[in-house]
């Protein structure tokens, strides 16, 4: 319980009127009367406010896309008295991202009255929602009294779709129909002069041995490619990515590939690893295959131990004994993993194409450029132009080697991402 401006008026006049008291003998039991009132009045409330009984259903969808603003309504309602006053703290559970805050609401009888909060799901599994800390004011505003009102609401939270903005299922955009025009198939379409810049794949070392020239196959359009999509879980995947953590944003840009490769007609397979491969999916086309990279990635958690790609790439390498475009999410920012990934690289190429994808934050990017105006603000400066280089560094090091090395904001990764394995796949370097 908790006393309002009614009760805390009564108060202070039977206090007034005890003092006065003090220095009158007529007024001397005159205090009596506010604290009794005060005394009625709430044994009155309380008697009426333990027959109400209030309800609460919250809305939602019963999924939740991971890193996806949703709406979330409390629906409030009762049907004992004709107006009621509440007060509800929302709290929010550490799995969805929310601002918590103190909702005052007056229920008509036999209403629905609501109020909405927008939430992120943060992370991954079934999030159950806690019961609100709700008091109901009495008809004499003289107190708050506390109230349980059960929630009954858990929702799951899933990786996020891919919204189409393109063609739709089934169909290809110009340059990726099958047709008899030269491409990355199996069958030989025609041989001619090499050009620079060809894939050593493409050389007919007979023929050029017979002409004394180096000449090159042309092969049909056979754009049913394997790729391989391995998700870093570990310790630096914890950290905060906008509104999620970098794990959780490695899974929706998986989870958005996989639609669009299998929509393009290509086979997708998954690997998840931190210290040690952790889960594996050999690639599989269609939506079924779809559907278990989505219900494996909706398993993944954070691993407390550093990442190792190199043993990631051996996996990927027993998965698959094609060539596949191998994309690896993982921390591009860490002047310490430089050496790791370039095994990893080392590793898949050449039989595989290796594209890395990491992040890139604004905000220091944003601190290397800030006019210095003190010392603090000098070292904030240089450490933002380490990170900037070590960044750059790293990506320049993988494209020596071989890789395609992109960086993105973390609202921009997924779409980065794509697009990167479009243009790949539309150059035939996979």
């Amino acid at each position: 319980m908790s006393l309002r401006r009614n009760a805390l008026l009564l108060i202070a006049l039977a206090g007034l009127l005890a003092i006065m008291g003090e220095w009158s003998i007529p007024l001397a039991r005159w205090w009596c009367l506010p604290a009794g009132a005060l005394l009625l009045g709430l044994a009155y409330e309380a008697a009426v406010l333990g027959r109400i009984r209030l309800e609460l259903r919250l809305v939602t969808a019963e999924r939740w896309h991971l890193g996806r603003p949703q709406r979330l309504e409390f629906r409030f309602r009762q049907n004992d008295v004709q107006r009621l006053a509440i007060e509800v703290a929302i709290a929010v559970p550490e799995q969805v991202g929310a601002e918590p805050r103190v909702e005052t609401l007056e229920l008509s009888r036999g209403l629905e009255t609501s109020t909405s909060l927008e939430v992120v799901g943060r992370r991954l599994g079934s999030v159950a929602w806690p019961q609100p800390d709700t008091r109901v004011g009495g008809a004499l505003s003289l107190a708050w009294w506390s109230r349980r009102v059960a929630a009954n609401c858990t929702v799951t939270v899933v990786p996020d779709l891919l919204i189409r903005s393109g063609p739709a299922r089934g169909s290809r955009s110009s340059g990726e129909q099958r047709a008899r025009t030269t491409g990355a198939g199996t069958e030989i379409f025609q041989l001619r002069e090499y050009r620079r810049g060809d894939p050593l794949r493409l050389i007919d070392w007979k023929a050029s041995a017979r002409r004394g020239r180096p000449i090159s196959r042309d092969m049909t359009e056979d754009q049913h490619l394997e790729i391989i999509v391995a998700v870093d879980a570990g310790r630096a995947s914890g950290l905060a990515a906008g509104e999620v953590d970098r794990l959780s944003l490695y899974i929706n840009v998986a989870a958005r590939l996989a639609q669009r490769a299998v929509e393009m007609g290509d086979a997708v397979g998954l690997v998840v690893f931190a210290a040690q491969p952790m889960a594996e999916l050999a690639p599989a086309r269609g939506d079924a295959g779809v559907a278990r990279i989505r219900r494996l990635l909706s398993a993944c958690r954070l691993d407390a131990g550093e990442s190792n790609p190199v043993l990631a790439a051996a996996r990927i390498r027993t998965l698959t004994h094609r060539r596949s475009l191998v994309v690896l999410l993982t921390d591009l920012e860490d002047a310490s993993t430089t050496e790791q990934l370039t095994q990893t690289v080392r590793l898949l190429h050449p039989k595989h194409f290796a594209l890395i994808a990491g992040l890139e934050s604004a905000r220091i990017a944003a601190l290397a450029e800030t006019r210095v105006r003190d010392p603090l603000g000098a070292y904030r400066a240089l450490a933002a132009v380490e990170y900037t280089n070590t960044l750059t560094g790293n990506v320049a090091a993988l494209h020596a080697l071989g890789a395609a090395a992109i960086t993105a904001r973390p609202q921009h990764l997924d779409r980065a991402v794509v697009d990167a394995y479009r243009e790949h796949r539309r150059r035939h370097q996979i």
